[in-house]
């Protein structure tokens, strides 16, 4: 059993906040890095009560989610720092942009499914950590869009986390105050 350290934490924070700098979340002008801590805390709060196998890899994923989805940061690189099994598990978080968009999320859930379980987590994290009120410019079709695309998360990974299930089914619930 691998049990992260602040040590793992602090790494992997200050390498998303250089590859995010300057990045703000969407509707917002609120940095980037606060999306990232907030899936972390969720991963944090399921490894307190759920242990996994390699702790360190889901904080670090959960940390590295998107830097290769979302900056110049090249797979290589993340394997380089913090090894081939969080570059892996952050690609397979990644969507494949060369895909159409319908077919993006369900061939980012195979790759996932194939990782470790601590990489399910970090999926389902990330998802909760998105279901707060949708951006102003959203209209009710790409609402109802991501609700139905969060039902696919839960119903693919479900089982690697009871803690999460339970969490993301309740976002995914609440969620629904959203669509008119």
């Amino acid at each position: 059993m691998s049990t992260w350290t602040q040590e793992d934490y602090i790494q992997a924070f200050r390498f998303a906040a250089q590859a995010h700098l300057g990045q703000t979340f969407p509707g917002t002008d609120l940095p980037y890095l606060m999306h990232l801590s907030f899936v972390c805390m969720e991963v944090i709060a399921a490894l307190a009560v759920e242990p996994q196998a390699n702790e360190t890899l889901a904080v670090q994923s959960a940390l590295l989610h998107d830097v290769v989805e979302d900056t110049s940061v090249t797979f290589e690189q993340v394997a380089d720092s913090f090894g081939l099994a969080v570059a892996q598990g952050v690609s397979a978080l990644s969507k494949d942009k060369s895909l159409p968009r319908a077919e993006q999320m369900a061939d980012c859930l195979r790759r996932i499914k194939q990782q470790p379980r601590e990489i399910w987590i970090v999926k389902m994290a990330d998802r909760i950590s998105n279901l707060q009120a949708p951006p102003s410019y959203w209209n009710q079709d790409k609402i109802k869009r991501y609700q139905t695309e969060a039902e696919s998360i839960l119903e693919a990974l479900q089982d690697a986390s009871p803690y999460l299930q339970k969490r993301l089914r309740h976002k995914i619930d609440e969620y629904g105050s959203f669509i008119s």
